[in-house]
């Protein structure tokens, strides 16, 4: 026999489907790799979830890589609203948080109950950056504009002068999930200074 869905659970469940296709015209600030155009929310996260699932190996062992994929689907709902923050402009970094509780509690909550918890369970874990899971999908999402830049020339780093001390603070961040691809991306800011691509510091 077959169960007919809760007409009232599937139209919320509809209506956050709609929802976060917002998510596809939130542009970013870095560019594609090959500098044609600047990446949009939607596409950045797809772009991690397939990061998570070609880079898992470098993970800590045990990691939970579909938690770690699922986190990086739902990381960046929340810009729908917010926006997104330029992560080398400290003041608008200092202010996005409150802007981005906000739009979770108004986002996710257009959803059935349970999965109102659950995804924004997901989002929150990301953000405290506690578990294994976390801090490798944190680890991603600090990578990937790493390797957007080093490919197009400097592209974000290069129109708003960020320097190779301020990407190499970053760098922490993804070596807490994972050694491996920290020392990766260390590699990718000293080519980057090598090429002319990233000034060494502020003139």
């Amino acid at each position: 026999m077959t169960t007919v869905p809760d007409k009232e659970r599937l139209l919320a469940q509809v209506g956050f489907a709609v929802e976060i296709d917002k998510l596809k015209r939130v542009l970013r600030r870095n560019m594609l790799m090959d500098g044609s155009r600047r990446e949009n929310d939607a596409e950045h996260s797809w772009y991690l979830g397939m990061l998570a699932m070609v880079l898992g190996e470098h993970a800590p062992p045990g990691t939970d890589l579909d938690r770690v994929t699922a986190m990086l689907l739902v990381h960046d709902i929340v810009e729908i609203d917010a926006g997104d923050t330029f992560i080398y402009d400290l003041t608008a970094v200092e202010v996005q948080e409150k802007a981005e509780r906000a739009a979770a509690d108004r986002i996710f909550g257009l959803l059935p109950e349970d999965q109102t918890l659950a995804l924004r369970a997901l989002w929150e874990e990301f953000e405290a950056r506690k578990t294994p899971e976390a801090r490798f999908a944190k680890a991603l999402d600090r990578l990937a504009p790493m390797m957007a830049n080093h490919h197009n020339e400097g592209g974000s780093w290069v129109r708003h002068g960020v320097t190779a001390d301020q990407v190499m603070e970053k760098v922490e961040i993804i070596r807490e999930g994972s050694p491996a691809l920290g020392d990766y991306a260390t590699e990718i800011i000293e080519l980057s200074v090598a090429r002319g691509h990233l000034a060494r510091s502020r003139a």
